[in-house]
């Protein structure tokens, strides 16, 4: 068999080797004659798969190592006999530890105690629940906002949109880029949604670009209609609107999700989900050479505020300002910051010693090793 993949996708390269042709491609430049003779697609966001990719093909099964599958025409390739597959949940984690450096680098940078404020979660599926347990541990009051899981479940445990953009000190988007049906997300984040929020708030954003209306996010900013933002994803990337990266807090080239450990999960629900569907000997596979930071155990001052301290052991993992200044400094490299991406692991990889004991219980409900 063959098999088109994505040459950025880490850890698959020699997996498949042993039963198929591998044929590593950009993602992007994906044409429609790679795919001709090709029984098998593992791609990430970049690589269009619609009719005019596929309609000359023999392509059967595609997987996406990543949560989002916008990039792939479900209702064209369903109907058409191709299964797909995406990794729900892959990195889950790591946008989560994404949103908590966010959280702490705003709180320092505008001088913010955290603990009290109000933390609005809209979409809490596998990334918006790990959202939810960072604003708690942080000390936050936690807002949820899921109409199509209150739809299911009952609206108890849920609020409406206007009463999380008319409380809420953050706001974080966490949801599917659908233009349609019953729940369109397309321009969510709309002038209207930025003229209701407290002038004193923020917006995070690292769903979908087209989630977050880029044009009015920018006047609202200009506007000072909203405290500032944080954006990881962009209208029309990777060709970004440099004004609004001008205006944004921090900015970061479409890697929240880029932990090792959120790469490593989606490449090996893809190799999973392929060896299902053609019956390979590849079931339970998981790489087994993510690497390790070399630093990976820190020691917080008893000095500073909560804030501080918690900045100091997340960043020990992840600090967003580095990204978004290597975005700053090179926008025009988007694409190739994403490709090259430095190793990143996520928080259980980590031991912090500490002698502040809500600092302590903070850090074990984010899921490091903690000491006191």
């Amino acid at each position: 068999m063959k098999i088109i993949a994505d040459d950025k996708i880490p850890f698959l390269t020699g997996v498949l080797e042993s039963c198929a042709e591998v044929v590593y491609l950009p993602g992007a430049k994906v044409r429609p004659v790679d795919v001709k003779d090709a029984d098998a697609i593992i791609t990430r966001t970049r690589t269009k798969c619609n009719e005019g990719l596929l309609s000359d093909s023999k392509v059967k099964f595609i997987a996406t190592a990543t949560i989002g599958y916008d990039h792939i025409d479900t209702q064209w390739v369903e109907a058409n006999g191709i299964e797909w597959t995406n990794a729900p949940g892959c990195n889950s984690s790591s946008v989560a530890q994404y949103i908590s450096s966010a959280l702490l680098n705003l709180a320092c940078k505008h001088k913010i105690f955290l603990r009290g404020k109000t933390l609005g979660v809209v979409g809490v599926g596998n990334v918006g629940s790990k959202v939810v347990n960072v604003g708690e541990a942080l000390g936050m009051r936690v807002l949820r906002n899921d109409p199509p899981r209150a739809d299911k479940e009952g609206s108890d445990a849920f609020v409406d949109l206007a009463q999380v953009v008319a409380e809420s000190d953050f706001i974080t988007m966490h949801v599917p880029m659908d233009k349609g049906g019953k729940y369109p997300t397309y321009h969510l984040g709309n002038g209207e949604l930025f003229a209701a929020m407290k002038n004193s708030a923020f917006y995070i954003n690292s769903s979908r670009g087209p989630v977050c209306d880029n044009a009015a996010l920018k006047a609202a900013l200009k506007g000072q209609d909203i405290a500032g933002a944080v954006l990881d994803v962009w209208e029309n990337e990777p060709n970004l609107d440099l004004e609004l990266l001008d205006l944004v807090d921090f900015g970061t080239p479409h890697i929240a999700g880029y932990s090792a450990d959120g790469k490593a999960n989606g490449t090996a629900m893809s190799v999973n989900a392929l060896s299902e569907c053609f019956g390979l000997d590849f079931a339970g596979w998981y790489p087994s050479d993510v690497p390790v930071p070399e630093k990976t155990s820190i020691k917080i001052s008893s000095d500073g505020s909560f804030e501080e301290k918690m900045l100091a052991a997340v960043s020990l993992s992840y600090n967003i300002k580095d990204d978004s200044d290597r975005l700053r400094n090179s926008p025009a490299t988007f694409e190739k910051q994403r490709g090259d991406y430095p190793l990143r692991r996520e928080f259980p990889v980590f031991r912090v010693e500490c002698s502040d004991k809500e600092v302590f219980e903070a850090l074990i409900q984010l899921g490091f090793k903690v000491e006191l």
